[in-house]
């Protein structure tokens, strides 16, 4: 591959998973972790996205810390993750729309296989994810403490930086 097609590649990648990150916030699937891939793609071609890549990596971090800090929101984060996967298997089977459904069939399950395919895909991302949070923060309070101080900071140094322009 020559350098102006991988860096076109590259460069088509990153808004891609820029796009498709900012899409998973509003809808299941890992949204910050889309957004930091994308900006990581972007970074290397442009400076814009360069200055995100570290305020997002570390927001994401921390949410992924604090998804693990208690029980409760691990087994409400597991079952989200089967809830999504079997919505998924749904859809990938697609019954006939029951009788209560009050619109046309046509709506029932929409989207077809392809729906179905990147639910149970979104569902496995975040189990992984679960389990990295739970591997690298449950237990360590001290590590989301650390992470939360960094945000702080970069967010000291940027004032610091606009007062003296």
């Amino acid at each position: 591959m020559t350098g102006a097609a991988k860096r076109i590649a590259l460069e088509t990648l990153g808004w891609v998973l820029l796009l498709l990150g900012m899409a998973a916030i509003f809808l299941p699937g890992p949204g910050l972790l889309g957004i930091f891939a994308g900006l990581a793609l972007l970074s290397q071609q442009y400076e814009w996205a360069e200055r995100r890549v570290e305020p997002v990596r570390l927001r994401a971090l921390v949410g992924a810390a604090e998804g693990v800090e208690t029980w409760p929101r691990i087994i409400a984060s597991c079952l989200g993750a089967v809830a999504l996967a079997a919505c998924g298997v749904l859809w990938i089977v697609k019954p006939p729309a029951p009788e209560w459904w009050p619109v046309s069939e046509t709506w029932w399950l929409p989207g077809g296989i392809w729906t179905g395919i990147t639910q149970v895909a979104s569902a496995f991302i975040a189990i992984a994810l679960i389990v990295y949070s739970y591997r690298r923060f449950h237990g360590h309070p001290e590590k989301a403490e650390d992470l939360r101080r960094q945000i702080k900071g970069e967010g000291s140094e940027r004032q610091r930086a606009t007062d003296r322009s």
